[in-house]
């Protein structure tokens, strides 16, 4: 098996990201977002899912974060899609668990080619009272970034999150972190399986 790294470029009138990738890596992270918060989740991410992981981005952040936030789960999907190629002997699923205080998160991943997330769910439906941080950041935006990292890997993606902390950051980070493991399972290679995990021979 060759070495799984992509280097992916995407620039509009709105962003101008890059991003470099390592599935099979340690761990290491450089991440320039200009979004405080997302650049914390990203390293925590890369950081629990062994992922070696670069992001340079620049965006209209003068209007709002929207497109730059977005644009990173574009990117980001892409590069995961180009890396694992054909799919072939990869476990395709994982999932995981992680608490922070009273916050307990639950991340299922199945790279099946087919996109799907519907947003995170709260058993307890505080979602929209959790407060934004200093850079604008909410629950919202931490959404379309797991839809557009969704669709562009062809992942299904399924968070839940329980507890009663309305803090942004104590509901966010566990999330991260228990989608970083998730997907670090569903991207090794399983030595049993010699070829592509879907009883239809492809995933696209």
């Amino acid at each position: 098996m060759g070495k799984r790294i992509a280097t992916i470029k995407r620039k509009t009138k709105e962003t101008d990201i890059t991003i470099k990738l390592n599935i099979d890596g340690i761990g290491k992270s450089k991440i320039n977002t200009s979004i405080g918060l997302l650049d914390h989740m990203l390293e925590l991410f890369a950081f629990h899912g062994l992922f070696d992981l670069d992001i340079a981005a620049k965006g209209d952040l003068k209007i709002d974060i929207h497109h730059t936030n977005e644009d990173i789960g574009i990117v980001l999907g892409d590069a995961f899609k180009k890396t694992l190629g054909d799919k072939k002997g990869i476990k395709r699923s994982g999932e995981a668990s992680w608490p922070m205080e009273d916050v307990e998160a639950v991340a299922l991943v199945d790279i099946s080619g087919r996109g799907f997330f519907n947003g995170i769910k709260r058993k307890d439906k505080l979602a929209k009272r959790l407060y934004k941080n200093a850079d604008g950041y909410s629950f919202e935006y931490a959404n379309h970034f797991f839809e557009s990292f969704a669709k562009r890997l062809g992942m299904n993606l399924n968070i839940k999150i329980s507890g009663t902390n309305l803090d942004l950051h104590t509901n966010l980070e566990p999330v991260f972190k228990a989608f970083g493991k998730a997907l670090d399972q569903a991207t090794q290679i399983d030595p049993r399986r010699k070829g592509i995990p879907s009883t239809k021979g492809i995933i696209d």
